[in-house]
């Protein structure tokens, strides 16, 4: 399938980058955080465990220091207390890492893009617009969800909505792409959480703007150390990952003009080609969109880490101890890397 929005960079807005270096923005793949075939349905579990780590990955100083939780809303069952002014007496000598965070939508959004058309345009049609609403309104309930879940790991963390900032595209392609709140946010020691969403199009309206898309631009403006994209499944493989003898992909090696190859494993009688199945509902392209977009980013000279959300390999992912060749052979993933 198409996905939403062509890969075209020439025309983003350019800022100035953050006062000091990002060192990771994180990818969490909507199947990794949702029940993707049921509608609006959250993976809770990944979901606990996932920001769990990322608080390991981001704060120092975890085992002298008491995590303060910023979610004080009430929620239903929830019988935490909220913290005292004396809980956050010792909380200057925490010391957060900069990163980014960008969820996809999973069960939230592409269900409701899909049925009114979104990602085709037209907003002068009453189910087009309907279906702009109903998207939105999904796919910022579940960002205000993944946010909270950051806030009770004692993440700073802050949503952002592409369409709340100025994200516009025109003919799908990115036209207008502002980072400078980001970049705020970043430099006043929030973590921003930016998600998928439908946003509008110069030429046809309206249209949707994928996770996976709006990552290759961040990271050509703010420049991250190394990028990470959290899955439901290992890494890639040669052909999708439920069939039998499918392989996991160690190492790709991009070139400068953006053509890929295997490194490991190298396998003679291995198919090289990715052979990618994409969910009826999804209209962002799937596991189609991350490869090419990865590949854009590696592109670039950062280091691009795919691995299963919620093990021990996308803690070290995470953690960055797989920067330059400390990649070991147990590690279970992919690294996507410029060929040097």
């Amino acid at each position: 399938m198409d996905d939403g929005i062509s890969h075209n960079n020439n025309n983003s807005n350019q800022i100035l980058c953050p006062i000091k270096p990002i060192r990771c923005i994180v990818k969490l793949g909507g199947a990794a955080i949702t029940c993707k075939n049921e509608i609006e349905k959250m993976n809770e579990e990944s979901i606990e465990k996932v920001s769990s780590q990322l608080r390991q990955a981001m704060i120092s100083g975890l085992s002298s220091v008491k995590i303060c939780g910023m979610d004080w809303s009430k929620r239903p069952g929830n019988s935490e207390a909220s913290p005292t002014v004396d809980d956050f007496s010792d909380q200057s000598l925490l010391d957060s890492d900069r990163f980014i965070v960008v969820h996809g939508a999973g069960s939230f959004g592409h269900f409701q893009a899909s049925k009114s058309g979104v990602h085709k345009g037209g907003l002068n049609q009453p189910l087009v617009k309907a279906g702009f609403v109903a998207t939105r309104i999904s796919v910022t309930t579940l960002n205000l969800e993944i946010v909270r879940a950051l806030a009770r790991e004692g993440i700073p963390s802050i949503g952002m909505s592409p369409f709340s900032c100025g994200w516009l595209t025109s003919e799908r392609n990115v036209a207008s792409a502002d980072v400078s709140m980001v970049a705020k946010a970043i430099d006043s020691g929030f973590v921003p959480v930016l998600h998928g969403d439908a946003v509008l199009d110069e030429a046809q309206d309206c249209t949707i703007l994928s996770g996976d898309v709006i990552i290759r631009h961040l990271a050509a403006q703010l420049k991250p150390e190394y990028v990470v994209f959290l899955t439901d499944v290992l890494g890639v493989y040669d052909r999708p990952p439920t069939e039998p003898n499918a392989v996991l992909l160690k190492e790709i090696a991009v070139s400068e003009d953006g053509s890929w190859s295997v490194v490991k494993p190298t396998l003679k009688e291995m198919n090289k080609q990715v052979e990618i199945t994409v969910a009826a509902h999804d209209t962002t392209g799937g596991m189609v969109t991350k490869i090419w977009e990865a590949a854009m980013i590696a592109k670039l000279g950062i280091d691009v880490y795919i691995v299963k959300a919620a093990t021990d390999d996308s803690l070290r992912a995470l953690r960055g101890e797989l920067k330059g060749n400390n990649v070991p052979e147990e590690w279970l993933g992919t690294v996507i890397r410029l060929l040097r």
